[in-house]
C-alpha cells in the first residue's frame, strides 16, 4: 500500500520509516518543544503526508517515551520529569560502562582509530562552538563504544534507553552551554582509556562521565526552580504592591469626598 500524499514511489514501510525519523528528530532537536501538543494538519503538510502515517507514527514515539496519546486529541510532547532523566543517564552510564569494559578487549585497532577521529571533530566542533555537530560527534562516540563491546543484546539495551534520554541531553546543551569543557575532559580519559585498552578504568570514567551529567541535570532543575520562587516572589511583591496602591487610592477618594462635603455644608451655613 502506498500513500498518495508521500509520493507513490514510495512504499508504506519506507514511508512509516521516513515520518517516524523526521518527527523523532524534530523532538530531540527541540523543534516540538516540551510540554507542547503536536498540531496533526501543519505536520502533515510540512511533510506531505496523511494522518495515518502520522498517528502510526505516534504510537511508536510513545512506546520510545518521546511523546504521550491524548485520547481523540492526538500527541503531546512531554514535558521533562527530572528523576526519569537522571535516572535514565545512571543506568545508561551503567550500560556504556559495561560496554567500555567489553569493548577495550574486543574492539579492533581500525575501530579505535574511528572513535579517536570522532573524538578530534567533536573537539573541533567544541572549539568553534557548533552545538549540533558537537552532540552528534559526542554520540557517536558513546553509540561506537556500545558496538564495538559486539553485544547485541547491550545494543539493543542502550538504544531503547537512548532515545528516550537523548531529547533531554541534546536540550540541556543547548540551554546551558558551562558544562562542555567537563564533558570534554572526560571524553579525553575516555578515549584514552580506550587506547590503552584499560577496561575496568574505562568503565569507571564512562560511569563517572555519565554521573557527571545527571549531576548537571538536577543542577539544572534546582536553578529552574530558584528561578520560579523568585518570579513567584516578584509577583507576589508587585500584587501587594498594587493591593497597597490600590487601598491608597480608596483613601484619597474618601478625604476628597470627606472634603467635599465639608465644603458644602460651610456654603449651606453661610
Amino acid at each position: 500500500m502506498q500513500s498518495q500524499e508521500g509520493g507513490k514511489s514510495k512504499g508504506s514501510g519506507n514511508l512509516h520509516g521516513e515520518v517516524l525519523s523526521k518527527i523523532r528528530q524534530m523532538i530531540i532537536d527541540g523543534e516540538l518543544e516540551p510540554g507542547t501538543r503536536i498540531i496533526e494538519r501543519p505536520l502533515c503538510e510540512r511533510l506531505r503526508v496523511s494522518r495515518t502515517p502520522l498517528r502510526e507514527a505516534f504510537k511508536v514515539l510513545a512506546a520510545e517515551g518521546l511523546v504521550e496519546l491524548l485520547p481523540n486529541r492526538g500527541a503531546r510532547v512531554p514535558s521533562f520529569r527530572k528523576e526519569d532523566i537522571c535516572e535514565g543517564l545512571q543506568i545508561m552510564g551503567a550500560l556504556e560502562g559495561l560496554a567500555g569494559e567489553i569493548a577495550a578487549e574486543r574492539a579492533t585497532d581500525d575501530l579505535i582509530a574511528e572513535i579517536r577521529a570522532a573524538h578530534y571533530q567533536m573537539y573541533a566542533h567544541y572549539l568553534r562552538h557548533e552545538i549540533t555537530q558537537y552532540y552528534g560527534a559526542n554520540q557517536s562516540i558513546h553509540q561506537r563504544i556500545v558496538e564495538a563491546a559486539g553485544s547485541q543484546l547491550l545494543q539493543a539495551c542502550h538504544q531503547a534507553l537512548s532515545v528516550r534520554v537523548t531529547r533531554a541531553r541534546y536540550l540541556m546543551n543547548l540551554w546551558d552551554q558551562s558544562g562542555w569543557p567537563e564533558a570534554v575532559k572526560a571524553h579525553e580519559g575516555i578515549l584514552d582509556a580506550l587506547m590503552r585498552r584499560a577496561g575496568p578504568e574505562l568503565g569507571q570514567r564512562i560511569r563517572e562521565h555519565m554521573n557527571q551529567q545527571a549531576r548537571r541535570v538536577e543542577e539544572h532543575f534546582a536553578e529552574l526552580a530558584a528561578q520560579q520562587e523568585k518570579l513567584s516572589a516578584l509577583a507576589g511583591g508587585a500584587e501587594f504592591a498594587g493591593h497597597q496602591a490600590a487601598a491608597r487610592a480608596a483613601t484619597r477618594e474618601k478625604q476628597a469626598k470627606a472634603e467635599a462635603a465639608g465644603s458644602d455644608a460651610q456654603v449651606a451655613g453661610k
